[in-house]
């Protein structure tokens, strides 16, 4: 238990909104994303619940339509990770691709020739495809014509995109990931919902739950479908993992950060993994002055399709302190400042010791593999005038986490595999920029819309690379 296992995963993630770009490319329709400004207005606009539907065009820059060019450069792309190292490499499939505007009954042919071209790609090199389905992505007319994920209806278009993936990898895919930080829900609802909502009134609370509870019952359906098409296929869930801390040892305090850890963490995992809602989700449900609609249908899948293993997004920890029904528990990214760490150019504190903490915490709950399939380090990277990029901050961020991993398996916890965010660098999902860079490969892309697209290795590049290939061992 001292060391990564001989068949652990390693690799980068990225997601097809972010990267693609050719964002009408072989009959593609628009997504959500397609209309997402570009620079800190998108988180402002985040936070305010003031995104429109019908931006101005005249005023934004909308960054996702053209991405970093993966889908012409996807070659030039896979063929670098394969020299880092990846023997896995999460992405994600853009469902306006597959189905244009979400409703059809046929799939668009032209969209999955794109991904089988992708992922054999990466069989080629053999880097294991590790599939996001939904990843923060969705048809802009299954938001315009039916609500979005409010609407019931959105279940049978989500299964009948899932299964039309299942049946074209089966045997060429292993690992799926239904939707991308379903939790996140709880503090940006457009993001995975389609739809902005207050979740300190009664009624916005009900459209976040009802809606989420949708994606809960999808989610569980597409288990149960993947595992009869083809048995070696493994679902997991996926949720942002950001563990709470209590503000001081005030009895009130610890409940508050207990509490948040049952809703942003108990309420999702506990029905992928155990088919069913923990127990504080009828008080929440009270509380809130609010009755979902949940058919007997629907909690017969979840006891159906429970997940083979669970998978996270980490980044950051934080503090909670007691306020009245603990309403800080709602959000995600919340709480206080923690004294004891440091925090990134953006803001988020740095703590890898929250990564054990968290992963011990899940591991002794649901006793079932943990994946960690997202974490990195957003900072601006200055291009040196011979080239390179000495991104030793970066180094320094990982190595710590790696480590904190490491001491993870000591613990017990099974861990398949360590994923970053991301392999290359992309538009930041949150705010919009190309500065806020993630990769080990430099993209030439600029929050302006200039640039050439033309990749260059890091510094980090070298040492990920010495990562994998010592399989964790040497992280200096």
């Amino acid at each position: 238990m001292s060391k990564f296992p001989k068949n652990f995963l390693w690799g980068g993630a990225v997601s097809a909104n972010q990267t693609e770009g050719a964002y009408k490319a072989d009959g593609k329709g628009i997504a959500y994303t397609d209309i997402l400004p570009g620079g800190k207005v998108r988180l402002e606009q985040y936070l305010n619940n003031t995104l429109s539907l019908e931006p101005d065009e005249s005023k934004y820059f909308f960054p996702n339509r053209d991405g970093i060019d993966f889908y012409h450069m996807y070659k030039e792309d896979i063929a670098l990770f394969a020299k880092l190292g990846f023997n896995s490499y999460r992405t994600s499939i853009a469902w306006t691709r597959i189905f244009p505007n979400g409703d059809e009954t046929e799939p668009n042919e032209l969209g999955l020739k794109f991904y089988d071209k992708v992922i054999d790609e990466l069989l080629r090199y053999n880097i294991e495809p590790v599939i996001t389905i939904s990843h923060f992505e969705m048809p802009l007319n299954l938001i315009k014509k039916y609500g979005g994920w409010k609407n019931r209806q959105l279940i049978d278009f989500f299964v009948r995109f899932a299964t039309v993936l299942f049946e074209r990898y089966k045997g060429k895919v292993k690992y799926w990931l239904p939707f991308n930080e379903i939790n996140i829900a709880f503090s940006f609802p457009i993001c995975t919902l389609g739809y902005t909502a207050d979740i300190s009134t009664s009624q916005g609370a009900k459209d976040i739950l009802q809606g989420l509870h949708h994606q809960l019952v999808a989610t569980a359906k597409v288990v149960a479908i993947a595992h009869k098409i083809d048995s070696q296929f493994r679902v997991g869930g996926m949720l942002i993992l950001e563990p709470a801390y209590a503000n001081s040892c005030n009895p009130q305090d610890v409940r508050a950060a207990q509490y948040s850890e049952q809703i942003i963490t108990g309420y999702c995992g506990d029905v992928h993994v155990m088919g069913k809602y923990p127990a504080i989700a009828k008080r929440l449900w009270q509380e809130k002055g609010i009755e979902l609609d949940i058919t007997l249908d629907d909690l017969d899948s979840f006891v159906k399709g429970k997940v083979d293993f669970l998978s996270i997004s980490y980044y950051k920890s934080r503090v909670e302190k007691s306020v009245d029904k603990c309403e800080n528990a709602w959000g995600i990214f919340s709480g206080v400042p923690n004294p004891y760490l440091k925090a990134s150019d953006w803001g988020w504190e740095i703590d890898p010791m929250g990564l054990r903490i968290g992963l011990n915490a899940l591991y002794d709950r649901y006793d079932i593999p943990l994946f960690v399939v997202e974490n990195g380090f957003g900072a601006v990277d200055k291009v040196e005038s011979d080239g390179t990029i000495n991104d030793d901050y970066r180094i320094d961020y990982l190595r710590q986490h790696i480590y904190a991993l490491q001491e993870t398996i000591k613990d017990g916890v099974a861990i398949m595999g360590y994923m970053t965010w991301g392999s290359t660098d992309m538009v930041s999902a949150g705010t919009g920029e190309f500065s806020k860079r993630y990769g080990f490969v430099y993209v030439d892309r600029h929050d302006d819309a200039t640039g050439t697209f033309e990749r260059k290795c890091k510094k980090s590049f070298e040492w990920f690379k010495k990562v994998i290939a010592s399989n964790g061992e040497d992280l200096e």
